[in-house]
């Protein structure tokens, strides 16, 4: 069955918030941006675009969406290196973990990532970001606010969703049984990468 109008508009902005973010909108965000007034719909509407092969997702995860034909070449892959471990939880110190990598499908991830860090915490478990995941970051030393980043804060780093405010940074969990961190103003700081996608290890 042919896609709609409104089917067609949705998968246009599913391709372009990775684009621009690195990850796949949720349900709820595609909802907001199209005046869903019940996840449902959403949900009818994604359901339409995986039976027409322009998606997958990733059953348990709230960023799931993939796209099965992204404007790359699907054939490639990436050898990408395992340089630490990443907090989902407190900073942690960097543990780089020498000579291990992964060899993965190009296709899976948008941006393609530079390196892969190994996630230790919960933090993130509302983005679908689990302890012992690989995530995939691309180096960037800038980031907009709501993007998902590796950021070092003191020598040691975190995963967290970037919040840019008039006066201060945040980093953000995405598990209410943790705080937000707020960068004091004379911190070390810099943000190290973005996230774009991940590896489920089993770990």
């Amino acid at each position: 069955m042919p896609l709609t109008d409104r089917q067609r508009a949705i998968l246009a902005f599913i391709e372009e918030r990775i684009r621009l973010d690195g990850f796949p909108p949720t349900q709820l965000e595609i909802c907001a941006a199209f005046g869903f007034a019940q996840n449902a719909t959403a949900n009818y509407h994604l359901r339409a675009l995986e039976e027409a092969g322009e998606i997958t997702r990733v059953p348990g995860a709230a960023r799931s969406i993939r796209l099965r034909n992204p404007a790359r070449p699907s054939g490639d892959v990436l050898r990408l290196p395992v340089l630490g471990r990443v907090a989902a939880g407190s900073p942690i110190g960097a543990d780089a973990e020498a000579g291990e990598e992964a060899v993965v499908g190009r296709a899976l991830f948008s941006p393609a990532p530079d390196y892969l860090l190994r996630v230790k915490g919960d933090s993130m478990v509302d983005d679908g970001i689990f302890d012992g995941d690989l995530v995939a970051i691309r180096r960037s030393a800038t980031a907009r606010s709501g993007q998902t980043v590796v950021a070092r804060l003191d020598d040691e780093l975190t995963i967290k969703r970037l919040k840019i405010r008039a006066r201060d940074i945040q980093l953000l969990p995405r598990n209410p049984a943790y705080k937000p961190i707020t960068v004091p103003r004379h911190a070390d700081f810099a943000i190290e990468g973005i996230f774009c996608g991940l590896i489920r290890t089993g770990a």
